[in-house]
């Protein structure tokens, strides 16, 4: 069988870090009051000549150099933001001209924080049909364009940077194939207000700032994100207990705690980095997938299960063998 297989992550962080004493001498904040809510004390801030395509860019060429490939092999680039350079042409067009790989098709999508899990989705799907060879899966984001740093509730949550993969078309046989076993996706636009930003080109005409209800959100996250892991599991044909790694959305560690418990997932299993970049929208899973797999927790062989939801209200989740 056909199947999309990881040969290599990268990641790519802001030069500045921030930490929650330097935020709480410019924002109504502390550090005791982020940590206990989040669990986050640490995000990573883009300078002005730092974007979501530089980097982007950064990352792929990690990713690149660790799959041990050439950027021109690369025939496909899907690239999940909400936060693109420009309204168009799209970001993965720009990261394609950086790296050099004209030709092959490349492409945004706009999921928000579930951005990546779409964008491997698709990728996938075009791999199993031929449509690509290989393919650079990014998510990328500078989320401190869009915060409003007067409301303190949401702009401690968000930091920027970006993760990428490389996946190839390849044949496995056997009980135990490498690559993506299955992915669920899922959207629910009837929770828009939620979370969202209050602008746009078709409505204001300005970029707009983020605006979130985080009780609520929290409410519809556990609930999603753990049904959809039973739904991938499932369609897998496997069993919780044999997830050797969880690498959820980095948004809050309550969150991933709460999901862990309602799996039934030992804390031990799940990935978390929350403290050290906070929530990085779409660029959050492959930044902790690709630490992960650098300090060697996650190795070749094991099953790694990726999870997110995202503003829309959008959510999904994808098992790899890598």
């Amino acid at each position: 069988m056909l199947r999309s297989v990881l040969i290599g992550t990268g990641s790519a962080l802001p030069r500045q870090a921030v930490s929650n004493a330097e935020l709480a001498m410019r924002v109504d904040t502390s550090d005791e009051w982020i940590v206990e809510r989040t669990g986050i004390s640490n995000r990573h801030i883009a300078a002005p000549d730092e974007t979501t395509t530089s980097l982007a860019t950064d990352a792929a060429r990690r990713a690149i150099e660790a799959a041990g490939i050439e950027a021109a092999s690369i025939d496909l680039i899907v690239l999940a933001t909400a936060t693109p350079d420009q309204t168009f042409p799209a970001s993965a067009t720009l990261v394609q001209s950086n790296l050099g790989c004209r030709g092959g098709i490349a492409f945004d999508v706009a999921a928000v924080c579930s951005g990546f899990l779409y964008a491997v989705g698709v990728a996938d799907s075009m791999l199993r049909t031929g449509m690509a060879r290989r393919a650079l899966v990014i998510g990328a984001e500078t989320f401190s364009r869009i915060l409003d740093w007067e409301d303190r509730t949401t702009c401690v949550l968000f930091g920027d940077g970006a993760g990428a993969i490389v996946l190839e078309a390849q044949e496995q046989e056997g009980d135990a194939p490498r690559g993506i076993l299955a992915t669920r996706l899922h959207a629910d636009g009837a929770h828009n207000q939620l979370l969202y930003v209050d602008g746009g080109p078709s409505t204001t005409g300005t970029v707009g700032k983020l605006r979130m209800k985080g009780r609520e959100v929290f409410r519809h996250a556990v609930v999603n994100l753990a049904e959809v892991l039973r739904e991938v599991i499932e369609d897998a044909g496997l069993s919780t207990d044999d997830i050797d790694w969880l690498v959820p959305h980095q948004a809050n560690a309550r969150i991933l705690d709460a999901t862990a418990r309602k799996l039934n997932l030992p804390p031990e299993k799940v990935v978390m980095t929350v403290g050290q970049h906070a929530n990085t929208s779409a660029a959050s899973v492959p930044l902790a997938l690709d630490q992960a797999v650098r300090d060697g927790r996650i190795k070749a062989g094991d099953l790694v299960m990726l999870e997110a939801m995202g503003g829309g209200f959008t959510w999904g989740a994808s098992l790899i063998r890598v």
